[in-house]
């Protein structure tokens, strides 16, 4: 009898398993930990129902692999069983490397190490374990396969991860604006001199989906609560971080997290046990930081019974970067109103950028094939909206700021 599982999956239906390999590594502990890694991190806190996590969208994506090579097969695509089984594979791995509130903490917890650089540490550790059966799938995952519409699949301006994930968060959401005609792409998809390329009349499908990706960037993951909720996170590692390395013993409720928040060479650290890695998610650090609510500490202590309790710093958002002497003048508030020493207002006061780009042309292209045999860049097209957004990113200016603080300024 043939091997076969099913996944009943909220927006796809039934997501067919009929691969042993395939059904090993979804089994395996490092996949498993992707159901505590949520896929929009602090998102909930302003959408209740985007409590999804990073194993839905996994799933999802490799839903829309298979589907996306089953299309480009009856098109006279030539992708081999193997391919296929690689390619399924390399989606599936593709997020495994994300630590706890994937991107939120990206660049906080854990230094000096892209996500995507762990993925593939993870990849390769796997492949060792599966005695080499992987190789393939990590050629493509790397982007050296001798056929690279494969790796634009799965990472590309127009990939089956993007597509999930504008289709996944905007369903948990809510968020209307990230509704795309996904199964349209899907249909429009081909292949030409061995790139990834859309059929003509896929074009304003194409075009949706990038206008409902910046959309979403503005609604829902550059959302002025989330942004402050994210930002008290970042805010509380890295305090968590100055203290830890002053005291001994177990400072967080993890022997992990603390050694990664102590550590001054993360990446050393991940490299020489990827399995204790493995082992941190989101649990770790929302358990810390209940913890953290009471320690002595009066920034540590404020900013985590504030992210417990949802009183999150309020955001304003300009298109101009803030003047210091205000930023200042919020900071010196800010410390009379919590007694805090000035040189600790900034724990609570602080600015930054917001940045979201449309379409970026000089990056991975999305090429029409257009009837006569020509191809064009998205952007080179003059019939369509992107032409005329496509040339740089969007970007505010934000403060965040406690509310109380932020009223007296009107």
């Amino acid at each position: 009898m043939k091997f076969r599982k099913i996944v009943n999956d909220p927006i796809y239906g039934f997501i067919t398993f009929d691969d042993p390999l395939i059904y090993d590594i979804i089994s395996h502990p490092w996949y498993q930990r992707l159901r505590r890694i949520h896929q929009m991190a602090l998102a909930h806190l302003v959408y209740p129902g985007a409590v999804h996590t990073r194993l839905h969208h996994s799933m999802g994506a490799y839903h829309l692999m298979g589907e996306a090579l089953t299309e480009l097969q009856s098109k006279g695509v030539d992708i081999s069983p193997e391919e296929s089984q690689a390619a399924k594979i390399a989606i599936l791995l593709h997020d495994i490397g994300h630590g706890p509130y994937s991107h939120a903490l990206e660049h906080v917890l854990i230094e000096d190490m892209h996500h995507e650089d762990i993925s593939l540490l993870l990849f390769e550790e796997l492949n060792k374990e599966l005695g080499g059966r992987l190789e393939l799938a990590l050629s493509i995952f790397r982007g050296s396969y001798h056929k690279p519409f494969l790796h634009q699949l799965i990472s590309s301006q127009l990939d089956v991860d993007r597509m999930d994930y504008l289709t996944r968060d905007s369903f948990y959401s809510g968020v209307s604006e990230g509704v795309i005609g996904y199964d349209r792409i899907l249909k429009m998809m081909t292949v030409h001199n061995g790139e990834l390329a859309i059929e003509e009349k896929g074009v304003y499908s194409i075009e949706k989906f990038l206008v409902a990706r910046r959309l979403m960037y503005w609604q829902a993951y550059l959302h002025k609560a989330v942004l402050g909720a994210e930002n008290m996170l970042v805010k509380i590692l890295q305090r968590a971080r100055l203290l830890a390395q002053q005291e001994s013993g177990l400072f967080s409720t993890s022997e992990v997290l603390d050694s990664l928040l102590r550590s001054s060479n993360t990446r050393a650290l991940i490299h020489s046990a990827p399995d204790q890695f493995c082992l941190l998610d989101d649990y770790d650090v929302m358990s810390s930081v209940k913890k953290w609510m009471q320690h002595p500490d009066r920034v540590l202590q404020t900013l985590c019974r504030w992210l417990i309790n949802r009183h999150i710093l309020k955001t304003r958002l300009q298109q101009q970067p803030f003047e210091p002497i205000f930023i200042r003048n919020m900071q010196q508030q800010a410390a009379a109103l919590l007694q805090v020493p000035e040189a600790d207002a900034g724990w609570f006061v602080f600015d930054g950028i917001a940045s979201n780009r449309m379409y970026n042309p000089g990056n991975e292209q999305i090429n029409i094939l257009f009837k006569d045999g020509t191809v064009k860049n998205i952007s080179e097209i003059e019939y369509v909206l992107i032409r005329k957004v496509s040339d740089g990113p969007a970007q505010k200016f934000y403060l965040c700021c406690p509310g109380e603080v932020l009223k007296k300024t009107g």
